[in-house]
């Protein structure tokens, strides 16, 4: 008891739990409306677009995730695009923009003079590598996500949950979409630090998941959705830490078995 007490002198695990408490926010809002959506692979394809950004950051010689960042917006309105205007289907615009994506990360990363870049923080996250920097950005987008649930509640749960009609009753539902996919994409790669490229898609699902065997509110799922999301992360964080296992798979791991603990105990109630 008293080692994990310890732990919260240490500046790097102060950063780490307001990064746990950031992630789990963001991601619990985001992830909830991504699966009343419908749309998991949908961020999958910005995910791993992403990682086009980073070789391109680190061929160049810049952040690199700010390249992630322009690579997950400029995927997430050219899969809206592709889909909405150029009519071409969902999963084919998700499966081009995905690979484009990988495709340009290794091409880029491969040409980077000198060293190859270590890429194991960005591919499955280290939270306890996370920066004061990182923090402010990853403060300012929680924000603007709960300033934009707020205010909007209503016309996205229209829109999550029925589209059609949404735009029959006048609601500027293409506007939203575009809103809403760049928050989606912004919440991937301010996370990626938490649990990496590879492992982001699942602190966007599981958690709703687990939050989905107790209500099916949106208002409550997205709110449940960040509860678990934290637990999940705090507890993966402390078995990475003492275990000394890499902390983005130590999360997800912690995610699934808590879902499957109370999927069990849930079937038998």
């Amino acid at each position: 008891m008293s080692a994990i007490i310890e732990l919260f002198s240490y500046d790097f695990f102060q950063k780490a739990l307001l990064a746990a408490v950031f992630a789990s926010i963001s991601c619990g809002i985001i992830g909830g409306y991504i699966v009343a959506r419908r749309i998991v692979f949908i961020s999958g394809g910005i995910t791993h677009a992403s990682f086009g950004g980073i070789g391109l950051a680190f061929f160049l010689g810049f952040n690199p995730l700010l390249g992630a960042v322009l690579f997950a917006v400029m995927s997430a309105l050219g899969i809206q695009f592709f889909t909405k205007v150029a009519q071409i289907r969902e999963d084919s615009s998700i499966a081009i923009w995905w690979s484009l994506g990988m495709a340009l990360g290794i091409i880029f990363v491969f040409l980077t003079p000198g060293y190859t870049p270590n890429l194991m923080s960005y591919l499955f996250g280290n939270i306890l590598t996370v920066t004061v920097a990182e923090l402010w950005w990853m403060l300012l987008l929680n924000v603007v996500i709960i300033s934009f649930f707020t205010f909007f509640f209503r016309n996205i749960l229209y829109i999550a949950f029925d589209e059609e009609y949404a735009q029959t009753a006048g609601l500027p539902v293409a506007m939203f979409n575009y809103l809403t996919m760049i928050l989606i994409a912004l919440t991937v790669v301010l996370n990626i630090r938490v649990v990496g490229i590879i492992l982001i898609l699942s602190l966007l699902t599981i958690p709703q998941a687990t939050a989905n065997l107790f209500t099916k509110d949106f208002k409550r799922l997205l709110i449940l959705s960040s509860v678990f999301a934290f637990i999940g992360t705090m507890a993966g964080m402390f078995i990475s830490y003492f275990l000394n296992i890499p902390s983005g798979a130590s999360i997800i791991f912690t995610l699934v078995i808590i879902f499957g603990g109370l999927k069990v105990i849930k079937s038998f109630l």
